[in-house]
């Protein structure tokens, strides 16, 4: 019982708990002492903040029941900008004084339990005063539970609605409450934000796991006195802290912490009286933004009169910036933005038509209007660019600009929607384009700031999409779809499944392409609801009936949604079982990708991929480059938070040169952020072929009939759809499609004849003359590149804000006058520009200035105090010159002139400051660095370290830091933190001595690394690079010249003439002398090349010896070393020639194709046989010289300077022209000797000292043979190489070989040589190369080619120590050795190349045929019947290739259908005949060239080849034994019968003329053979194609039922009977034994059924007919 009363009297207790909320009782007036502090900078004391502070008295009162009167008395406005905490706060009187009316007026709130509710203040108290108020009123925000003590909620304050935790004490001894509440300003409901520049760019959570860049809380102390009613504040003070840092905050981060003290001072009996004025409803104690959204925070205006101020400023812009742009041009410009936004839209009206008139004002108003953000843009682009009179080139940069610096909100989204549909735009290509891609990306960024945004902003596109599908305008379909994929609302998602496949009925009449961009365009739908394109996307690629290329593009979306493992699973495991190759290569690049992803938002991914590409086949590795793939790169650095990443993804459909499609895509990660920077894609679908085939032929109706009656005997035919000429781009920025274009036929011959069209030459003839006039052209481009805002407020109810701004100025100015001699007549054509001495004078300056601002502090439009980062770039590049074109003479020269002397060239000025300012006093605007003078960083820098020395020590230790550092020795510090006290300075210089010009850098940093060593310290300081260029010291360079003549008069430009000097010609008696001490002293090496020349036969042959000598010592001990080298050659690929003996590999005999194999030691040892024949003899005793080398010498010797017996061809002359007269520069003299085919190039110093010389000697021994001579050094004597490249055989293959060899070498080169061979190892492994160590001739290179194949080589590269090969190395040409190339010329030869490498072989030896895809497959051929072998299956149908075996021999008959004629192969006797349009064409008149189309017939081997490329066939082979058809690049995947697709895809080869895919090769190859309807048919052919009934029945889901063929089966005529069959596995549909067929209609649609069954049926394959068959 006693248990019972306790807890009732405990529960009594509870009930009646005390209300702590704070009450401030009627008829009193509370008087506070109120203090707040606003700071930002480093947190390390002795380094600079800026920040401001509030100190008042606050008087609250109550004058009704829940209604406050709030005022403070005595308020004062402090400003800080100096080195913390030295320095002191500065008074902002004269802002004081202008704010006192505003801070005076006392505001009422509601307020009841601790709750702050509505406030209200007059009009004349602006919101930036009111939100002061709110800062005060956010201390009075406590939110306290009556029953619990620790408790934790979302709580309304001046922030916004934040997560808050509050803990409640009560003092035992003096009664008071202790009361602690703590905000975490990251956690919050809603945040009261405002970000600009920002709507492209998307959060990356994963990417602040590690550390976010911005942080903010805050904690409350409260000291209350507990009253009958509730309690009185005693005491409040707030902290609130946030640190931001580009980088991870775990490397340092600036800061910026608000303080706020609230002391009870009294209570006064007078109220608070409100001011005779009326009180309106200004919100609640949430901040509101005011005018600091349209302030700049790098700048404070007083704006007194913002259109005289826009006139003030454009003048000084267009003054300051004519010939070159002036430092402060950027911060000019963002002036003039600011104004702007400040100023009225009839304002802007005014100065735009006092200023449209003046060129220089014009363009600066154009550039400023868009980076105005705000509505008056739109406005002004609609009145006064559509609506006036504009030129496209002016409105459409306008138009796009305005796209991305605009704040979209309702406003603006409907003014653009006005601009979209406006007629003017609509009629003009480019201008719609914009606006309707503009359009959706308005919708885009303002779904972005509000992602509730409703779906009838994109009402006015789903209209003209339905619209569009309504009237099949694809056009304007995909204008649409762009559009809607720019909006990314999911609300698009529905009518865009409309076109998908499988989805909507509509998608089956749309093109590919538009298909394509309706997968497409849910990408930015994805970013916001992944799940829902996830699934569409999943059904796209499962739907095994869709065009690959949709399919791939269905993965690219899906892994952009960052799908989870299931997905990726699935993925995988869907590629196991996929028939297509295109598809499985494409995902199984992509996913072998994403497992390399470094990426912190596509970790999952990653993760998942590495699991799933375990189970996908690694023989996908192997599929060549002609099949789609996927590639992605990226890199990503945790401690600084940036990355970068880069996909491409190549998505081919036939296995063609020229891909259907290719999309690169770049993104970047930086600060917690992620973008997509940048997309381009090209389709060239239909591009080759509209390049490489013939004009479509008129409609020629012999031959259409003919092949359509061959095709209309074909079981089902459907014809592939054809692909028109066809080219598309498009290009994103920041996931924003921006533009796209289509080519198409009608566009490029629209754009030919404009070209050629008469306004072109108009206007090239006006160009002349302006030129002839002179033409002075200035062009100045500003741009606001960046402007990033972001905006929060802080406790003490001032703005905080985090801003990147970025300008520029780029102005350029050319002077460009141009005389000619003899003047142009009136009327000129261009031939007479080849007989006029042309000379132009131009002057160029280019010049750059661009500003940098990063800001973070208070920013409003009374006050600022911040810190900021300012870069200043400021480049000038000036350019003068001349130039001289005489075409008849030959001669050209180009002068440049000397240019004005400018300080710096170019300059990089960075520099962090503390700063603060207010609007009423700008002159006392103060600019501290953060980082002091140098003494005091060395005074600071040592207090920082002792303070870290001191924090080590222990605790009990009681002398201080500065006692502790003075106890240390000097040499106790680092040597980094000694060397900090003294700036870092450095001057670099660089001299040149032709252009008598010296540049020199100086660069100079000081920055805080000294006191943490992290990126962000290393940032802020002051650094600074000049580039300074001036003359250099010597004599003065007037100009410099580069001139070149040509013929005749190149003699006379010759300057230095070069002689031979004795040395050069040795007299008979040093000669003997040299050869007899070459005998004395053997292997002694003649300095000079002369003799070694002469003895290179010698030479050679004693290297050859020494290399037969070393290789029958390395057999000979290699045995030894051969089971040792095994296992290290199985794992590197690495032998060593002369330590292991290769065992020799049988080679394949059937054709020198690329895989015939080379035993390696054939490698080392093949044998070259040159062609060269001697065709130089010198002398009857010479004329047998066996020596290419002495035959080279021999030439050589004849004029060893060619100066001395023929004049030089061409003389270049580049030099600089001194004001003393002397040569300075060189001197390059080509001579030609026609008779000795002989080449010789001098490059000489024009300096009379200066004997260094370049000398190039080349000379053609034959067509076979060319040799040159490489010498250099004084009079071309101290460095010589020889290279000769010849042609020849090895074995049966035509080969090449280059061969470099020296003698001396300079030592640099040699250096730089060796560098490169230790990356040659390594180089060759990476690209698949063999290489084996070797001991090869010390002082040569040899690289030998031999020609495997047309497509294939066998390449073996000799250096010193090294041999280096590779077997079959593909080529992506064909090479023209073949008979039939060689007898084309040249161009046709190139074509041939191209056309030649990419085609595609179909053949049959025997009765084993070999489709395009290189699939072997028996074909049981019937007797009389045609095949399709290839033809043509698009809707033009180019050609027909059939095949037959007669009946009387079984000999294999082709008939060709090309163009207007049908071309019949045969054989006959023992040779090959050919009939065109059924006349024979006797093999004497061969080659046949038909006189209209690109087609040639000719003898090849033993047999006849067709050759029409350009009609889609590269070639028809046919003999008595063999056929083979090839089919050009572009036909790829176009083509059918029984070679098939030529596609690739070998899985799905056997496909039918209705499309079914058969895995019976024989059902395949009979399902090409055209039948006939009766026997008496002149064809011969006595079959036809049926379904066939299974002769036993079968149970099928317990039913006894009959089955049929679905796939048709050759039988023998009605009258006919089998004389040959041949089994064939087939598909068979079931059916009741009672259900009713209908006959022949019945069996007709038993082919589009099921496969219940797969059985054997014989097919018949030679019948034999009655007289009397029907």
């Amino acid at each position: 019982m006693k248990a019972v009363v306790f807890a009732l009297t405990l529960a009594l207790v509870a009930s009646q708990h005390v209300n702590f909320a704070p009450e401030f009782e009627a008829s009193k007036t509370y008087v506070y002492k109120y203090e707040a502090l606003l700071l930002g900078g480093l947190p390390e004391e002795g380094l600079s903040r800026a920040g401001i502070k509030v100190i008042s008295k606050v008087l609250i009162s109550a004058i009704a029941p829940t209604i406050y009167m709030l005022k403070l008395v005595d308020p004062e406005i402090f400003e800080y900008s100096g080195v913390w905490p030295k320095d002191p706060f500065v008074p902002a009187s004269k802002l004081t004084s202008a704010l006192a009316a505003q801070l005076l007026t006392p505001i009422k709130f509601e307020y009841a339990n601790g709750v702050v509710g509505k406030v209200f203040a007059p009009t004349g108290v602006s919101e930036t005063v009111l939100n002061i108020h709110r800062g005060i009123l956010n201390i009075l925000q406590l939110n306290i539970k009556k029953t619990q003590n620790v408790y934790e909620m979302q709580e309304a304050g001046a922030q916004g609605v934040c997560k808050t935790h509050y803990v409640i004490s009560e003092d035992a001894k003096t009664g008071y409450i202790h009361l602690t509440k703590t905000k975490d300003l990251n956690h919050c409901q809603e945040r009261i934000i405002k970000e600009f520049g920002l709507a492209y760019t998307e959060n990356c959570v994963e990417c602040q796991q590690k550390g976010k860049n911005l942080r903010g809380a805050a904690a409350y102390n409260y000291i209350m006195k507990p009253t009958a009613t509730g309690a009185i504040i005693m005491e409040a003070t707030v902290t609130e802290l946030h640190q931001f840092s580009p980088f991870n905050e775990m490397n340092g981060a600036a800061q910026m912490e608000a303080k706020q003290t609230f002391a009870f001072v009294e209570i006064k009996k007078t109220p608070v009286e409100p001011i005779k004025a009326e009180y309106l409803h200004r919100g609640s104690i949430q901040y509101q933004f005011a005018t600091e959204i349209l302030q700049t925070p790098i700048q404070l205006l007083r704006i007194s009169n913002a259109h005289a101020q826009i006139v003030d400023i454009l003048n000084h812009l267009v003054k300051y910036n004519v010939a070159k742009v002036h430092v402060d041009a950027p911060q000019k410009f963002i002036q003039l933005v600011q104004l702007m936004r400040v100023a009225s839209f009839e304002s802007i009206q005014d100065i735009w038509n006092q200023f449209k008139a003046k060129p220089a004002f014009r363009y600066w108003i154009l550039d400023a209007i868009p980076a105005i953000g705000t509505p008056v843009t739109l406005k002004f682009i609609k009145e006064e660019l559509v609506d006036g009179p504009i030129t496209i080139a002016e409105a459409a940069p306008a138009l796009v600009a305005a796209v991305h610096m605009v704040t979209a909100d309702v406003e603006t989204i409907k003014l653009f929607e006005t601009l979209a549909f406006n007629h003017k735009i609509q009629a003009n290509p480019v201008l719609r384009e914009v606006a309707m891609l503009g359009y959706g990306t308005m919708i885009s960024k303002y779904c972005a700031a509000y992602p509730t945004c409703h779906a009838d902003l994109l009402k006015p596109i789903h209209n003209l999409f339905v619209e569009a599908i309504a009237k099949n305008n694809f056009e304007e379909i995909a204008m649409a779809l762009k559009v809607m994929g720019n909006a990314g609302h999911p609300a698009s998602l529905k009518p865009i499944m409309k076109l998908l496949p499988g989805f909507g009925t509509a998608a089956a009449a749309l093109p590919l392409i538009i298909q394509a961009d309706a997968i497409l365009a849910m990408r930015n739908i994805a970013k916001k609801e992944p799940r829902m394109i996830q699934e569409v996307a999943v059904q796209l690629f499962m739907d095994k009936a869709l065009h690959p290329e949709l399919r791939m593009i269905a993965t690219v979306v899906l892994f952009e949604t960052n799908l989870p493992m299931g997905l990726v699973t699935t993925l995988a495991d869907a590629v196991t079982k996929e028939a297509n190759l295109q598809v499985a290569s494409f995902v199984y690049s992509l996913i072998k990708a994403m497992t390399k992803c470094t990426a912190p938002d596509f970790a999952s991914v990653a993760a998942a991929c590495n699991v799933a590409v375990k189970i996908l086949s690694p023989k996908l590795d192997r599929l060549s480059f002609r099949f789609s793939k996927a590639t992605h790169l990226d890199y990503y650095h945790s401690p600084l938070m940036m990355g970068a990443a880069a996909s491409a993804f190549y998505i081919n459909d036939a296995a063609t040169v020229l891909p259907r499609a290719v999309v690169a895509k770049a993104r970047t990660y930086f600060a917690g952020t992620a973008a997509d920077v940048l997309e381009i894609g090209v389709r060239t679908e239909g591009i080759q072929e509209a390049l490489m085939k013939i004009p479509k032929a008129p409609e020629n109706l012999d031959r259409i009939t003919k092949m359509k009656r061959a095709i209309k005997a074909l079981s089902d035919w459907r014809s592939l759809p054809s692909s028109e000429p066809l080219a598309s781009v498009y290009v994103k920025f920041f996931g924003q499609e921006i533009a796209f274009a289509n080519i198409d036929k009608a566009i490029i011959e629209q754009a030919i004849n404009l070209a050629t069209g008469p306004a072109v030459q108009a206007e090239a003839e006006n160009a002349v003359r302006a030129l002839l006039s002179g033409v002075a052209f200035q062009y100045a481009k500003p741009l606001l590149a960046a402007e990033v805002r972001h905006i929060f407020p802080t406790a003490v109810g001032v703005p905080m804000e985090l801003s990147f701004y970025t300008a520029a100025v780029a102005i350029a100015t050319v002077n460009v006058k141009a005389t000619m001699s003899p003047p142009l007549p009136e009327t000129f054509h261009v031939a007479q520009f080849m007989k006029t001495d042309i000379q132009l004078q131009a002057e160029f300056t280019a010049s750059i200035a661009m500003h940098t601002f990063a800001v973070m502090g208070v920013n409003t439009a009374f006050i600022q105090a911040a810190l900021m980062a300012r870069a200043e770039v400021h480049t000038i590049v000036p350019a003068r010159f001349t130039a001289k074109l005489d075409i008849v003479k030959g001669n050209f020269k180009i002068e440049a002139l000397p240019v004005q002397i400018i300080n710096h060239i170019a300059s990089v000025h960075v520099e962090t400051l503390a700063l603060a300012r207010n609007v009423e006093d700008l002159a006392a605007a103060k600019f501290t660095p953060m980082i002091p003078a140098a003494k005091s960083v060395a005074q600071l820098s040592k207090e920082i370290f002792t303070s870290k020395i001191a924090s080590s020590m222990i605790g009990s230790l009681s002398r201080s830091s500065e006692l502790i550092y003075n106890d240390m020795p000097s040499n106790f510090l680092p040597k980094k933190l000694r060397a900090i006290e003294a700036q870092a300075e450095k001057k670099m210089c660089a001299k040149s001595k032709f252009f008598g010009i010296k540049a020199c850098a100086e660069i100079e940093s000081q920055n805080a690394a000294f006191i943490r060593n992290s990126p962000l310290y290393a940032l802020i300081g002051k650094h600074s690079v000049l580039v300074d260029v001036s003359p250099a010291s010597g004599p003065v360079i007037e100009k410099v010249e580069i001139e070149v003549q040509v013929g005749p008069k190149a003699a006379e430009k010759i300057i230095k003439v070069i002689t031979m000097t004795e040395e050069e010609e040795a007299p008979d008696g040093k000669t003997v002398l040299l050869k007899l001490k070459k005998i004395l002293v053997p292997g002694l090496k003649n300095s000079t090349r002369s003799s070694s020349n002469s003895s290179n036969s010698r030479s050679s042959s004693s290297r050859s010896s020494l290399r037969s000598k070393s290789s029958s010592s390395s057999k000979s001990s290699s045995s030894s070393k051969s089971s040792s080298s095994s296992s290290s050659r199985a794992k590197s690929k690495i032998i060593d020639v002369n330590a292991a003996p290769i065992s020799k590999r049988s080679s394949s005999s059937s054709s020198r194709s690329s895989s015939s194999r080379i035993s390696r030691q054939e490698v080392y040892d093949m044998k070259f046989a040159k062609n060269h024949i001697h065709q130089h003899p010198i002398s009857k005793a010479r004329a047998s010289s066996i020596s290419s080398a002495s035959s080279f010498e021999a030439i050589y010797k004849q004029a060893k300077y060619l100066g001395n017996a023929v004049a030089p061809a061409v003389t270049i002359l580049i030099r600089a022209v001194r004001a003393d007269n002397e040569l300075q520069g060189y001197q390059i003299a080509a001579y030609l000797d026609k008779a000795n085919s002989r080449l010789q190039i001098i490059l000489a110093n024009l300096a009379p000292k200066d004997n260094w010389r370049i000398c190039a000697d080349g000379v053609l021994l034959s067509n076979h043979k060319v040799m040159a001579k490489f010498a250099w050094g004084v009079e071309c004597k101290e460095f010589e190489t020889e290279i000769t490249a010849e042609t020849g055989l090895v074995g049966p293959d035509p080969a090449f070989r280059v061969k470099l060899t020296w003698d001396k070498l300079p030592s640099g080169l040699k250096r730089y040589a060796k560098k490169l061979a230790e990356y040659l190892p390594s180089a060759a492994l990476y690209a698949g190369l063999s290489q084996a160590r070797a001991k090869n001739s010390v002082k040569q290179i040899k690289l030998n080619v031999a020609v495997a194949s047309e497509r294939t080589l066998n390449v073996i590269l000799k250096t010193p120590k090294r041999t280096v090969y590779k077997q079959a190395l593909a080529l992506p040409i064909a090479l023209p050795i073949g008979a039939t190339a060689k007898e084309l010329n040249v161009a046709d030869q190139i074509y041939y190349m191209f056309s030649k490498a990419s085609a595609v072989e179909c053949s049959m030896v025997r009765d084993t045929l070999t489709t395009f895809n290189n699939k072997r497959y028996k074909n049981e051929m019937p007797l009389s019947c045609y095949q399709v072998l290839a033809q043509d299956c698009t809707s033009e149908l180019k050609f027909m290739v059939l095949l037959k075996k007669d009946n009387l021999y079984e000999q294999n008959h082709i008939n060709v259908k090309i163009s207007d004629i049908d071309i019949d192969l045969y054989p006959k006797d023992n040779d090959v005949l050919v009939k065109v349009n059924g006349m024979e064409v006797p093999i004497n008149n061969l080659t046949y060239q038909h006189p209209r189309g690109a087609i040639q017939i000719r003898r090849k081997a033993q047999g006849l080849s067709l050759y029409a490329p350009s009609h889609g066939l590269q070639e028809v082979y046919f003999d008595k034994n063999t056929w083979k058809v090839q089919v050009v690049d572009w036909m790829k995947g176009q083509t059918c019968g029984i070679c098939g697709k030529a596609d690739g895809e070998v899985r799905q080869e056997y496909r039918t003329p209705s499309g079914r895919l058969t895995k019976s090769p024989v059902s395949f190859a009979h399902s090409w053979v055209l039948p006939s309807e009766s026997c008496r048919d002149k064809s011969e052919c006595r079959m036809k194609l049926e379904s066939v009934k299974l002769e036993k029945q079968v149970i099928v889901d317990g039913k006894e039922s009959k089955c049929y063929s679905v796939e048709p089966v050759l039988r023998c005529l009605p009258g006919c009977l089998p004389v040959r069959t041949t089994p064939v596995t087939i598909g068979f549909h079931c059916l009741p034994t009672d259900y009713n067929m209908n006959g022949s209609e019945g069996l007709r649609n038993i082919y589009d059924k099921s496969v219940d069954l797969r059985e054997t049926a014989e097919a018949h394959v030679v019948c034999r007919c009655t007289e009397q068959c029907a």
